[in-house]
């Protein structure tokens, strides 16, 4: 139980990160907000960890640097969608990203279906809108998708990371190379932001909760936790997020959109007890070749 409780007191802490950071949105922007979370927390992690660079191979900083870069660029996506549509519904839209690729590490046509039952679960939010009646930003839900496959390519490389980078200098890294890969876009934005000293709180408030805090419970977590069970074990972000969005942000959503995230959580859910069982049914097959890598970093946006 100890991973899957640190997962989801990471999962909390990044929805309420996310909520702080919509209300930043109108001091820097989604892309300054962005930047400004990665920068603010690439310095609290490299004073805390203090990362040992010299004597690093180039596969481990090439592997770093693809991290990074999908960090940055899921996270951007991420916040331009919430920009746009409720935190809840974009949650549950992104959260498509690493249940596919769930599925398709799982090598079982059958788990096909969780993913048709998340689909039907996102149709859902689609017919019933926000803001109770209210069609459904199309950038917004486009964003939401993107962040979703960076997300899935996040996981990905998070493995990667974790297997040729030892200790936390990998996240080190990667959070400083998202910040940088935003500097351009995020640069003006995140100067507007910290003109204002409630902003420079949020945006504090923003880095902790969003990417300090879940970065070490997560890494703590996902290092006894296999890649695709990592996958579809935040069977409950969504809900954690429309409730942050309701508490934090006066977010509503009607009974319809309610049942679509309810349909993302059970689709989440039943790939978990799959996965689990599929392991309990491998587990008399030394070197089973169906395992998936350990992984060592791996977070959602938000």
């Amino acid at each position: 139980m100890g991973p899957v409780l640190l997962v989801l007191g990471s999962c909390a802490s990044l929805q309420v990160g996310a909520a702080l950071a919509v209300q930043l949105f109108a001091l820097g922007g989604s892309t300054g907000t962005t930047f400004l979370r990665l920068a603010l927390a690439a310095l609290v992690l490299l004073v805390v960890v203090r990362p040992r660079l010299r004597g690093w191979t180039g596969a481990q900083w090439r592997a770093a640097l693809a991290l990074g870069v999908s960090l940055g660029a899921m996270n951007g996506c991420f916040y331009a969608a919430l920009s746009r549509i409720d935190l809840g519904t974009a949650v549950t839209i992104e959260f498509l990203g690493p249940l596919a690729l769930s599925a398709a590490l799982s090598r079982r046509g059958r788990d096909l279906l969780w993913v048709a039952l998340a689909l039907g679960g996102v149709v859902l939010l689609g017919v019933a809108g926000e803001h109770h009646g209210g069609s459904l930003d199309p950038l917004g839900v486009v964003f939401a998708l993107l962040a979703g496959a960076c997300w899935a390519a996040y996981i990905l490389a998070s493995a990667r990371v974790g297997r040729l980078v030892p200790g936390h200098g990998g996240l080190v890294v990667a959070t400083a190379v998202g910040a940088l890969a935003l500097l351009p876009l995020g640069a003006a934005g995140a100067v507007r932001a910290v003109q204002a000293t409630h902003g420079v709180w949020l945006a504090l408030g923003t880095a902790v909760l969003a990417s300090v805090i879940p970065y070490s419970l997560e890494l703590a977590a996902l290092r006894r936790l296999p890649q695709r069970t990592f996958g579809v074990l935040l069977s409950l972000e969504p809900v954690i997020a429309s409730l942050a969005g309701w508490a934090l942000l006066g977010q509503a959503m009607t009974p319809l959109g309610g049942a679509g995230v309810v349909l993302v959580v059970l689709a989440s859910a039943g790939a978990t007890a799959a996965a689990a069982r599929s392991r309990g049914a491998g587990s008399g097959d030394a070197g089973s070749p169906h395992e998936p890598e350990r992984v060592n970093l791996t977070t959602p946006a938000g």
